[in-house]
Order: structure tokens, then C-alpha cells, then sequence
């Protein structure tokens, strides 16, 4: 079922939140007028920069996507998936995760270089890896064998490591009998209280990654949603995907635009699927860096997805790539943490970032010994090659030479800093 037969759900969630409303207002606050997060609260997480996404059910036991590879209908998007979805349905009946240790989750994210975190609350299928009221259709179900709350334990693995805690919700519910029905109303009462749950239950959330699949903010009821999300999680930063322009962009599978005047994630797969696929292939350490690095010379952030295992690992080969990752960061890591991107745009020889006095000329191309940028108002002051190498240096009012030398090139990346002679404003 979908629907939880607890009578006393919605009198909780809404004391929850009348309780958040009324703290609002006696600390001096306006209920609802701004729906964006705060300045310092965005700024914080762009300075985060790469982030972990996890996409995770019992779908895994099948090695097919997450939601999409279930059948039956679609409703407001189309198509079907290949597992029956008596079958598909009925697979958390059968998953149980004894492998699951979020602390080592939260290991693996920050040897990675990573700084926040982004798990699967709920996707299309419906599933919910929360203790929801709301549904018996989760985790910790009677017929689950699992049986424990996964956003609690990996939020609490994430607060006690000072680790960013996100969530992913999906609005759309190919589950729920009353999703994109004439009785759609009652299935935002659901939604809703399952959002009011996951701000209310589990700590301080950074980030809510919304995924509508195109809907509009009428079809989720946006507006108040957000300042019930407001009212609970005033700090949090949220995604593009519920109908209203939120904080930030959301690029998927591709990096985005060079934009430096609103936040964009890129959020891309290791492999080829969401979720875990047996022998999927996966990215080159060498790929994974210099996405990282364009994203960072794009001014964006980096959401970097792994689908754990049926037994609640994250496969082996994996978490060695990722760690490759976190090696090249631990050495390197100064160059794009806190960065912005700039103050040169992208293009085929790599990409910028800048931060203070400093800016970081990324050369990915190995085969690029000589530079010509653009004209920078500021006066550089000193450069050298931070990855091994010599670098000579022209600067004049027309733009600016540069020769790489020697054979120090250091693959994936050759990282030249240039010292300005005062800090450069945002452009």
C-alpha cells in the first residue's frame, strides 16, 4: 500500500510544522517571503565543490536502473520498463543490505576529496529509504528484512564527519495510486508530508536535489512546499527541479556552460547507469579529474554518482577510482576548493579557476606548451608550475604569453599559478 494507515501522520507533520512556522516569526523572521537559500549557505556549498551522489534501492539486487526499469505505467512521461512490476515492487521483500556500514560510505566520499553527500531518499519507483508514516512501501517496512532507516544512518555518519548531507527526492511516484490522477491533491499531501518528514527527522540537510522530470511548481504545489522547507531547513540549498528557479542549475550526464553569475551541478554517472550495473564500465581516472577540473573552470560544482551493491557495498573498482581521485586532490585539491571559475573562459588546452590573489591555469591538453590569453586587468606579480616544470611569462595590454617548458608535464594535469597583485573581484 501506499497510503500509511497511521491516523495521527498528518497531526505530526503539521505540528512539526506550525512549531518551525511559529519559531520563524518569534526570532524576527518573515514566513515566507524568500524562497531562496541564503547568501552565506550557497557560498559554503559552492566552496565544496565535489560532492558524492548515491542512487540506491532494492532495484539493485536486479543490476537494472532505478526506477526506469520498472514496468507498468508511467503516468506524465510514457514508456515501461523491462521488470515486471509485480516484480519490481515486491524486490524489498528480498533486499536486505547487511553489508551497508554508512560510516564507511562517509570514508569513502571524503578519501575521494568529497564534500558533501547526496542520497536517494526516494526515486520514481516510489521506494522510500526513509521510516516514512506516510507509506508501508520502505525500507524499514515489516516485510523488509533490511528493516533499518538508511537517510538516518548515513546523515548521522555524514554530521558526525562533518561530511555535507543532501537528499534526493523525487516528486514523480509511479507507485502511488493517486500520482497524476483527478485525486493528484491527496497525492501532494503525501509528497509533501514525506518532504516535511525528511526536514524535520534527520538533523541539518545542505542540500535538496529535487528530480520533476520536467513538471511545473502547480503540478508539486511548489511555492508552499518551499516555505514549509524554508521554515524547517532555512540554510538549505535547493535544486532547479521542482518548477521555481531555486538556488542552483542542474546539468546532467554533460558539464555545463561556463556561468559564473548563478550555481550549477554538474551531476554525471562513474558508470553508465545510475545504479549498479555488474562489469559496468567506468570512467578513467584521467576522465574523472579533468571533468572535475572543467566543471570547477566553468564556476560550477561536481556531483559524481555511484550505485552501491545488493549487499550495500560500493564495488571495489569504484571505490579504487574514486580514491585515485582523492589522491590527485590531496596533492592539488588547493587549485579548486573555494575556487571560482575564470577569470578565462574554457577551452580546448583546459580551463581557469581563481581564488584571491591567485589563478590556476589547469593545461589538460598535454600536448600545449604555449598559452595566449586574454587581457586581465591585474598586475601578475609571480607564476610557476605547481605540478613540476618551468614556465616563462609575457603580460602587456594586448593579452598574455605563456611557454610551458621542461619535462616535468604531469598528466592529468599541468596546474601553472599566476599571483595577482590584489584579489580579483567576481566577473
Amino acid at each position: 500500500m501506499t497510503r500509511s494507515s497511521t491516523q495521527d501522520s498528518p497531526r505530526i507533520h503539521c505540528l512539526a510544522l506550525i512549531l518551525a512556522i511559529l519559531s520563524c516569526l518569534l526570532s524576527g523572521g518573515t514566513f515566507g517571503e524568500d524562497l531562496n537559500a541564503p547568501p552565506e549557505s550557497i557560498e559554503r556549498w559552492r566552496e565544496w565543490k565535489f560532492g558524492l551522489f548515491i542512487h540506491w534501492g532494492p532495484v539493485s539486487l536486479k543490476g537494472t536502473e532505478i526506477g526506469w526499469s520498472r514496468g507498468g505505467e508511467r503516468r506524465g512521461t510514457g514508456g515501461t520498463g523491462e521488470i515486471p512490476v509485480e516484480v519490481y515492487d515486491n524486490l524489498y521483500k528480498e533486499f536486505n543490505p547487511t553489508a551497508f556500514d554508512a560510516n564507511e560510505w562517509v570514508r569513502i566520499a571524503q578519501e575521494a576529496g568529497m564534500k558533501y553527500l547526496v542520497l536517494t531518499s526516494r526515486h520514481h519507483d516510489g521506494f522510500t529509504n526513509f521510516d516514512s508514516k506516510w507509506t508501508d512501501y520502505k525500507i524499514t517496512s515489516p516485510e523488509s528484512p533490511y528493516g533499518k532507516d538508511i537517510v538516518k544512518q548515513l546523515a548521522e555518519a555524514c554530521h558526525s564527519a562533518n561530511l555535507g548531507f543532501g537528499i534526493y527526492y523525487s516528486q514523480p511516484d509511479w507507485h502511488h495510486p493517486d500520482y497524476r490522477t483527478p485525486n493528484h491533491s491527496r497525492f501532494l499531501e503525501y509528497m509533501h508530508g514525506q518532504v516535511v518528514e525528511l526536514c524535520s527527522n534527520y538533523g541539518q540537510i545542505d542540500a535538496i536535489f529535487f528530480d520533476g522530470l520536467g513538471g511545473t511548481a502547480e503540478d508539486w504545489d511548489a511555492v508552499p512546499l518551499f516555505r514549509k522547507i524554508r521554515a524547517l531547513q532555512p540554510g538549505v540549498v535547493i535544486n532547479d527541479r521542482c518548477g521555481l528557479p531555486a538556488d542552483y542549475d542542474t546539468p546532467e550526464q554533460k558539464i555545463g556552460r561556463m556561468q559564473t553569475d548563478r550555481p550549477w551541478e554538474t551531476c554525471m554517472t562513474l558508470g553508465r547507469q545510475w545504479a549498479w550495473k555488474p562489469n559496468d564500465e567506468i570512467k578513467s581516472t584521467t576522465e574523472c579529474i579533468q571533468t572535475l577540473v572543467k566543471v570547477a573552470g566553468g564556476d560550477g560544482n561536481f556531483l559524481f554518482n555511484v550505485g552501491p551493491m545488493p549487499d550495500g557495498r560500493i564495488e571495489p573498482r569504484q571505490v579504487e577510482r574514486l580514491r585515485e581521485v582523492g589522491a590527485w586532490l590531496e596533492r592539488n585539491g588547493e587549485t579548486l576548493y573555494g575556487t571560482r571559475g575564470g577569470p578565462f573562459e574554457r577551452a580546448d588546452w583546459g580551463a581557469a579557476t581563481r581564488k584571491g590573489d591567485r589563478i590556476y591555469l589547469h593545461v589538460l591538453d598535454p600536448g600545449t606548451t604555449q598559452l595566449s590569453l586574454p587581457p586581465i586587468p591585474e598586475k601578475i606579480t609571480a607564476h610557476s608550475v605547481l605540478t613540476g616544470g618551468t614556465v616563462t611569462l609575457e603580460q602587456s595590454g594586448t593579452g598574455i604569453e605563456l611557454t610551458i617548458q621542461g619535462t616535468g608535464r604531469a598528466a592529468p594535469d599541468t596546474i601553472v599559478e599566476l599571483t595577482v597583485e590584489s584579489d580579483m573581484p567576481a566577473r
